[in-house]
């Protein structure tokens, strides 16, 4: 039985199944060329080869899990954010489009946009940015963040503006205190809130994101097999890397796969451009 009154079952499965395949696009074949895309670090690869004690293969498989992986974050983040368009009252903005925030949430009969022992006051808007983790910003990304904060209430003095976190240290729904040219700023409706606490306001549910974690399962396990296709998503690059090797002379097979990792971000440097 469908127990989200606040997303419908045809709306939620949809939301899963477009995120299913932002998520198999990041399973297709690996080329040599597709994981040297933003060039690796070949030294870091070497010492990790010889402190970990794992050859050269599992090396690279491992790098690509986590290239993967860093994909598919953004793709989690797809989730969190854009399921919000089928919620009332919320909308998710085109990239660049109304100030460029990921969220924007508008109730005509107001709202609390902090806890009740905190204030009392009454906005009409709140907008979002989103975050996936709660330590994904670095020092100039929140001073970034804040200032535009800062001038949506210049800009419009009956909203509030929220960090909303889906991996926050606890629930929570808290002033922000941050840095902004090297001075500790805050203010009461610029604010951290987790995610939970934002499905709370929008949904007027307590355990509405709760709901949504415990139902996810269900509707991946539904909607993933009649997405499954024949596919064989065979990565090429330790094969690819194997066969550069073979034109160096360097030492056996080891110390010129070395040389050929090396090459991935090495190739026109001195010395390296002489192997070419």
């Amino acid at each position: 039985m469908w127990d989200l009154d606040f997303i419908s079952e045809s709306d939620f499965e949809n939301h899963v199944r477009k995120t299913i395949e932002n998520y198999r696009e990041s399973l297709k074949t690996m080329t040599l060329k597709d994981f040297n895309k933003n060039i690796i670090d070949p030294v870091k690869f070497a010492f990790d080869k010889a402190l970990y004690g794992i050859s050269w293969q599992e090396l690279i498989n491992n790098e690509i899990t986590r290239q993967r992986d860093k994909t598919n974050n953004n793709y989690i983040g797809y989730f969190h954010q854009h399921i919000f368009k089928y919620i009332d009252k919320c909308s998710v903005p085109p990239n660049g489009k109304d100030g460029g925030w990921d969220v924007i949430f508008r109730n005509p009969d107001g709202l609390y946009f902090a806890p009740n022992d905190e204030s009392n006051e009454l906005v009409h808007t709140i907008y979002v940015e989103m975050k996936n983790k709660h330590n994904t910003m670095n020092s100039s990304s929140a001073e970034r963040t804040y200032k535009k904060m800062q001038q949506q209430l210049c800009d419009d003095d009956d909203c509030a503006c929220y960090l909303v976190e889906a991996i926050a240290n606890e629930s929570q729904n808290v002033i922000w205190e941050t840095s902004v040219e090297k001075k500790k700023v805050h203010h009461k409706r610029i604010r951290r809130v987790s995610i939970d606490q934002f499905y709370n306001i929008v949904t007027g549910q307590s355990d509405a994101f709760y709901k949504v974690c415990m139902k996810l399962p269900e509707v991946i396990a539904k909607v993933a097999p009649s997405m499954h296709t024949n596919e064989n998503f065979d990565d090429t690059v330790y094969s690819e890397l194997k066969n550069e090797a073979k034109q160096y002379k360097a030492g056996d097979e080891d110390v010129n796969l070395t040389l050929a990792m090396y090459m991935l971000g090495f190739s026109s440097y001195l010395g390296f451009n002489s192997m070419n």
